[in-house]
């Protein structure tokens, strides 16, 4: 297979500036319309699959975590947790307001900092969350979520070279931490180096701790490079071969056409 095109690329790039989940399993949803919500690959929480935002299943986590929330406010898990299920349903704004009181609650605690960082930035709060993920930070003891979402608004910002030397501070903390390589890896896709990123992909996909997402990024950037064969192999893994197939074709197709365009 040839390798794409600088414009062919950008297609992806698009994509991720948008905040799309960069995955097989939607990117015929991605690329029909660009506007489809996502949890974000640049992501500072544990590791979750993916649901798409408005799902049954996203609703009922919502359901479960709001449950949880109304008993008891001040419960650490219960913030965590239903600040992360608004998220993933795409309700930021809600998300960003339990987080904005939480950290009133618990102006120390460095996971809650991280996480309403990375959900102003999710709402564009750009200063803000930088604000509040550097005033979290200890020089003494950093806190590689914290590095991890302050790299990810410098990413969002075009500050990369900022982005990646944050990211490799933290991989000197958790080396070969799985959620770094990703984020460390699409940092690469946005000023399209997508050796690089298929390299940092591909060894983050190789850890046991890897989720799904990490696989479904690297069969994307194995695609919009061209290499469709590779991409449907690592998607077969992850979804529904019929269904990577057809989400690969659809990926080859529009690639096709922008060329041509």
């Amino acid at each position: 297979m040839g390798v794409a095109t600088h414009s062919q690329r950008r297609v992806g790039l698009k994509a991720l500036r948008l905040g799309l989940v960069l995955s097989a399993a939607v990117i015929v949803s991605a690329c029909a319309s660009s506007k489809n919500g996502g949890t974000g690959t640049h992501s500072a929480t544990p590791n979750t699959a993916y649901v798409a935002p408005g799902s049954t299943e996203a609703r009922q986590q919502v359901a479960r975590w709001t449950n949880a929330y109304t008993r008891n406010e001040k419960d650490r898990s219960a913030i965590l947790g239903y600040a992360n299920a608004l998220q993933r349903n795409g309700q930021i704004t809600q998300a960003m307001a339990v987080l904005r009181s939480a950290v009133i609650t618990y102006p120390n605690d460095r996971e809650i900092s991280s996480a309403y960082g990375k959900v102003l930035a999710m709402n564009g709060m750009f200063d803000e969350a930088l604000n509040v993920l550097q005033r979290a930070q200890t020089p003494e003891t950093p806190d590689w979520k914290l590095m991890s979402a302050e790299a990810a608004v410098h990413d969002q910002l075009g500050q990369h070279q900022q982005a990646r030397a944050l990211y490799n501070q933290a991989l000197k903390i958790v080396p070969n931490e799985p959620t770094l390589l990703n984020n460390l890896a699409l940092s690469y896709l946005l000023t399209d180096d997508l050796p690089k990123a298929e390299y940092t992909l591909k060894k983050a996909a190789a850890l046991p701790t890897a989720d799904s997402r990490i696989r479904q990024n690297l069969a994307l950037v194995l695609g919009l490079q061209g290499k469709f064969d590779q991409a449907i192999q690592v998607a077969q893994a992850e979804i529904d071969p019929k269904q990577a197939e057809a989400n690969i074709a659809y990926l080859r197709q529009m690639l096709q056409k922008r060329q041509q365009g």
